[in-house]
C-alpha cells in the first residue's frame, strides 16, 4: 500500500440526526420534519459548540448554534437517493450501496404466511403482531407475555420484525435464537431490513428495556466500501451495532458498546492503538433508540451536548494522517406526533489536519462518503457517488503524498 496522506478514516454516524426534511419527503408523511432543527427550538437552543467550530450552523441555522466565520472543519449536507429512511438503508447507502427499492414495511401486521411459518417453527404463539412503539407494546402485552410465555411481535413504519420477550420469561439467548429463526424465514418480498430482539425487564406497569438489543440484518444485496476495503487488504474496525447492521460483511473485527458513551470511549481507546485501522466505523444509537424513538427532545439535545462534549478528546488524539467525518443516516424528529423515522438530509462535518475547511454543499447522495473513501484509499468506488477528496484536500489525486 502507497504512503498515502490519509491512512484512516474515522467515521462516526449520529444515528437520526437529521437536518431538514427532504424534497420527497411529502410521500413518507414526514414534511415539517428537522430532527436538529426542531429539536433546538423545543429546547430553547442546543448547546453544542465544538460542533458549532466545526460549522454544524453553517450548514443550517439552528438555534443556539450560530455559523462561524472559520469553521475548523468542511461542512455540507447530504440527501438520501435510495427510497426509504431506516437505519439499513443508511448505512449502507452511506457505504456506496444505494437500494433502487425499498425494504417491505408492514403498516398492518405481518401476513400469516409470515407468522404461521414463525410459530411452526418456535413452537410458540405470538401476541401482537402489529405496528406499534416498542415501550407502548410491552406496556400493553408485557402482562399477557408474562402469564402466556407468547413472544410479543411487531414492527414500525421502518421494515422491521421486532420480538420482545421478558429476560425471566425468554432467556435473551433464547430470544436470538428466535430472531435468527425468523430471520430464516424473512427472505425474498418479505425480506425485511431487520430482525431485532427487544429484551425487557421489570413489573406490570415500569418494564424497562434492556441493553442486550441485537439487530439480525440482511446481508448487503450489492458491494459495499467495506467489502472493497477489506478484499484490498485494509482492516475496518466496526464500533457498536455497525457489525449488526451490516450482518458482519465487511468487518474485520467489531466492538460491541452499549450506549453513546461507551462508543465514543471505545473510538477514544481505538484511536491511540496501533497499527491504524484503514476504516474506525461506529454508531452512536441512543439519539435514535432511546430518544427520537420516544419523542424526548429535551435527551436528545442533552445527548448532543454530551456528545459534543467528547468531541475535543477525539479531535486532540487525531494524528496527521487521520480523518474525522461525522454524518448521520436519517432523521428521527422527536418533537413530532409520529415515533418513526423522517425523511431528512443529513449533515456532514469532515475534519483533520489535513482538511481545507469549506463548503461541500449539498450532495446528491449519501454515497458520497463512500466514493470519498475510495479515492482515499486507492481503491475501487463501488456507488455512484462523487468523492468530496478534490475539495477537502486541494488535489484529485487519491490522497497519495
Amino acid at each position: 500500500m502507497p504512503d498515502r496522506l490519509i491512512n484512516r478514516v474515522i467515521l462516526i454516524v449520529l444515528d437520526s440526526a437529521g437536518i431538514g426534511w427532504l424534497p420527497d419527503a411529502d410521500k413518507y408523511g414526514d414534511t415539517g420534519s428537522h430532527t436538529l432543527g426542531n429539536t433546538a427550538r423545543a429546547v430553547g437552543g442546543l448547546q453544542v459548540p465544538n460542533l458549532a467550530a466545526l460549522g454544524l450552523g453553517n450548514i443550517v441555522a439552528l438555534e443556539g448554534v450560530a455559523p462561524v466565520s472559520a469553521p475548523k472543519a468542511a461542512w455540507g449536507k447530504m440527501a438520501e437517493k435510495a427510497p426509504g429512511k431506516d437505519t439499513t438503508t443508511g448505512h449502507w447507502e452511506l457505504c456506496g450501496l444505494v437500494l433502487k427499492e425499498p425494504f417491505p414495511v408492514y403498516p398492518d401486521g405481518f401476513p400469516a404466511e409470515v407468522i404461521t411459518a414463525f410459530e411452526a417453527a418456535v413452537g410458540r404463539r405470538v401476541l401482537g403482531n402489529k405496528a406499534a412503539s416498542g415501550t407502548a407494546i410491552i406496556e400493553e402485552l408485557g402482562a399477557e407475555h408474562l402469564k402466556t410465555g407468547r413472544p410479543i411481535v411487531y414492527t414500525s413504519a421502518d421494515s422491521v420484525f421486532q420480538i420482545a420477550a421478558h429476560e425471566e420469561v425468554i432467556s435473551v439467548e433464547e430470544l436470538y435464537r428466535l430472531c435468527r429463526i425468523a430471520r430464516e424465514i424473512l427472505q425474498g418480498r418479505h425480506g425485511v431490513g431487520r430482525v431485532i430482539a427487544r429484551p425487557f425487564t421489570g413489573k406490570p406497569g415500569a418494564f424497562v428495556r434492556t441493553a442486550a438489543r441485537r439487530d439480525f440484518s440482511l446481508p448487503p444485496t450489492g458491494e459495499t466500501i467495506l467489502d472493497v476495503l477489506t478484499g484490498a487488504g485494509y482492516a475496518v474496525w466496526a464500533v457498536g451495532k455497525i457489525w449488526d447492521i451490516f450482518a458482519g460483511r465487511g468487518v474485520t473485527r467489531s466492538f460491541p458498546a452499549h450506549g453513546n458513551d461507551e462508543v465514543l470511549a471505545t473510538v477514544l481507546r481505538l484511536l491511540g492503538e496501533r497499527p491504524a485501522p484503514a476504516l474506525l466505523f461506529a454508531n452512536c444509537n441512543d439519539f435514535d433508540m432511546l430518544w427520537g424513538h420516544r419523542n424526548d427532545a429535551a435527551s436528545y439535545a442533552e445527548g448532543l451536548r454530551r456528545f459534543d462534549q467528547h468531541l475535543p478528546k477525539l479531535l486532540a488524539e487525531l494524528r496527521e494522517d487521520d480523518l474525522l467525518v461525522i454524518t448521520a443516516d436519517h432523521g428521527c424528529d422527536p418533537t413530532t406526533p409520529s415515533t418513526d423515522h423522517s425523511r431528512e438530509y443529513v449533515p456532514l462535518l469532515v475534519c483533520g489536519p489535513l482538511v481545507r475547511p469549506r463548503f461541500l454543499g449539498v450532495r446528491e447522495t449519501f454515497a458520497d462518503v463512500a466514493a470519498t473513501l475510495a479515492d482515499i484509499f486507492g481503491v475501487g468506488n463501488p456507488g455512484p457517488g462523487q468523492s468530496f477528496c478534490g475539495e477537502i484536500f486541494g488535489t484529485t489525486a487519491k490522497g497519495e503524498r
